[in-house]
């Protein structure tokens, strides 16, 4: 069993959790900047408006879907708002505005969402740039997850007796129920970050078309968010699922579908004279 005692607060309101996001949004545009000054075909301009219309919209998606959710499970379990397990945005607009309740996909599709679009103006290979982009954005959120861990949000379920890493939040400021042993969701999917970053470096160049990689990675992870939600505390969404995997699984679908076509049409044009 581990302790985890840090106050996740390093001054006024400002936690550790949001210098981790902050410090994960610079590592992505660092490594387009390398990559560019690596030679890859694209002005650093490109990647700096990029950065300056996907960040935005990012978050405002990422806070779209949560609350999306919270609304859903407001209204299907209006008990869980007693308890304040949610938050009732319609009733509570205002709190909308708060820092809070940013979700991955929402931050991922939503950026996906506006460099494409701004990709369709500067005429620049969207799939090309995603291919780049992709082992940073992993390797973000390995970063991001360490945040969550000082946080104590995004935690585990009850873990069992004899679960040996098993950690224990003591601080009164952690968003994780105090004392009590709970599987250590964020440093699981720490490690399996980093794992789909070596991945990803390993496959670089080697899928065709350009996007692949990035399905690759969107693949990946969904498959893992879908499983991980069981160990995860959550709410309810829709079939018994938390949004997370509701998203994951039609992720997972899309991704599978397009690698497979993707692929079989590049095999028959390098195989027709």
């Amino acid at each position: 069993m581990i302790e985890i005692s840090i106050n996740p607060i390093v001054f006024l309101n400002v936690r550790w959790y949001g210098i981790m996001v902050a410090l994960a949004i610079v590592v992505i545009v660092l490594w387009m900047l390398r990559e560019v000054k690596r030679g890859a075909n694209l002005p650093y301009d490109t990647i700096l408006m990029a950065a300056l219309v996907g960040i935005p919209s990012g978050i405002i998606i990422s806070k779209l879907l949560h609350v999306i959710d919270n609304i859903v499970v407001a209204r299907l379990h209006p008990e869980l708002v007693l308890t304040g397990q949610v938050v009732d945005y319609i009733q509570h607009p205002g709190q909308i505005l708060s820092g809070g309740g940013l979700t991955i996909y929402g931050a991922v599709l939503g950026a996906a969402l506006a460099i494409w679009l701004y990709s369709r103006v500067s005429k620049f290979q969207f799939g090309y740039f995603t291919d780049l982009i992709a082992p940073a954005v992993i390797l973000a959120q390995a970063i991001g997850r360490v945040g969550c861990t000082i946080n104590g949000c995004c935690h585990g379920i009850a873990a069992p007796a004899w679960l040996p890493w098993s950690v224990v939040y003591t601080h009164p400021d952690s968003f994780a129920p105090l004392g009590v042993a709970l599987h250590p969701t964020q440093p699981y999917e720490i490690i399996y970050n980093l794992i789909v970053f070596g991945i990803l470096l390993k496959l670089r160049g080697r899928l065709k078309p350009d996007g692949s990689l990035f399905l690759v990675y969107l693949a990946l992870y969904s498959a893992w968010r879908v499983g991980i939600a069981f160990l995860r505390t959550g709410t309810p969404f829709l079939f018994g699922l938390h949004m997370a995997q509701f998203i994951g699984i039609i992720v997972l679908v899309v991704t599978i579908t397009l690698l497979a076509l993707r692929t079989r049409r590049v095999r028959v044009e390098e195989t027709t004279p």
